[in-house]
């Protein structure tokens, strides 16, 4: 058998269809289909049974196609060992950005990176946490910065930065006058949020659990940007929370109506993220030294409390 074949049985065990698998191999339907045909004859068994819609693996499948991804993985780690003998940092890699980091972070970094490594070809993608894993898990990023700790077992988290939490609080509002907040100064009822999907919304649904006055009550309004909840605020809507950096580019009347919290302040955590198998670890690694070393002086706090990103029923 070859690595080749592997990598089509891959593509049929994650696709469950011989003909999208093939389209995603650049190869025909019947090419894959006789070379996967050819390992089933081999040893002798069936890895897919055909009978059912989608394919599904057999038993010995699974196993299969467990071993396989850790041949896959080996037979890629060859040309990373050849790189890093020759100090080349180049060819393609596959990142994935949460939608509450891609605004902030991206612009602060990929210029610097793109003129360091002009060999590296990044294919950037925005992505929710819950599709980040899953590519991340099938092969199909490299790499990716999320809200961690996420308690993945196949996944290393190297940590960025920490983000504190900001409140929004409109003029209006009976706790502008404050200089810092409280957790227990935060009201669920009035909490304006994102959507469901975002682990941003999730950390902040975490934090008010703590607050023991909160309400059963679900939140009324949610919306898909930060900047349609800071417009809700400003119309007297409630209030909302936002992540520090995100905060750095409001025009300076709505800085005005930014609230720090009390230390230590409540935080997430942002993580470069990558299977544990670290393929392509020289990229990440620069990719890494690169966001720091933009990032040193622009967001420095340590005395925080992290957030879980993880949502909690």
């Amino acid at each position: 058998m070859t690595i080749t074949q592997l990598q089509y049985v891959l593509a049929v065990a994650e696709y469950k269809n011989f003909t999208l698998a093939a389209e995603k191999c650049f190869v025909t339907q019947p090419t894959l289909s006789m070379q996967i045909q050819k390992i089933e004859e081999e040893l002798d068994i069936q890895i897919f049974d055909r009978s059912k819609k989608p394919i599904q693996l057999t038993e010995i499948g699974q196993k299969i196609v467990t071993q396989a991804k850790n041949i896959v993985n080996e037979a890629d780690r060859i040309q990373d060992i050849v790189d890093l003998q020759k100090g080349f940092i180049g060819g393609e890699f596959r990142l994935g950005i949460i939608p509450t980091v891609m605004p902030t972070l991206l612009p602060m970094f990929l210029n610097n990176f793109i003129k360091k490594y002009p060999k590296v070809k990044l294919i950037i993608e925005e992505l929710n946490t819950a599709e980040i894993i899953a590519k991340l898990k099938n092969g199909h990023l490299d790499a990716a910065i999320a809200a961690t700790p996420l308690q993945e077992e196949k996944i290393k988290e190297i940590v960025l930065y920490y983000e504190p939490f900001m409140v929004y609080v409109p003029e209006s509002h009976l706790k502008f006058a404050k200089n810092e907040l409280e957790i227990d100064d935060l009201n669920v009822d009035e909490i304006l949020l994102l959507q469901d999907g975002h682990c941003f919304r999730d950390g902040i649904l975490n934090l008010c659990k703590r607050n023991a006055q909160s309400s059963e009550n679900k939140f009324q309004i949610e919306s898909g940007s930060f900047e349609t909840l800071i417009k809700l605020a400003n119309e007297g809507l409630g209030i909302t929370l936002l992540p520090y950096l995100h905060t750095l580019d409001l025009k300076e009347s709505d800085q005005l109506k930014l609230k720090h919290f009390v230390e230590p302040k409540p935080a997430r955590e942002i993580s470069l993220i990558f299977p544990k198998n670290e393929l392509k670890i020289h990229i990440i690694e620069a990719l890494r030294q690169t966001i720091s070393g933009v990032l040193r002086g622009a967001i420095t706090f340590h005395n925080v409390d992290i957030i879980s990103p993880l949502h909690k029923k």
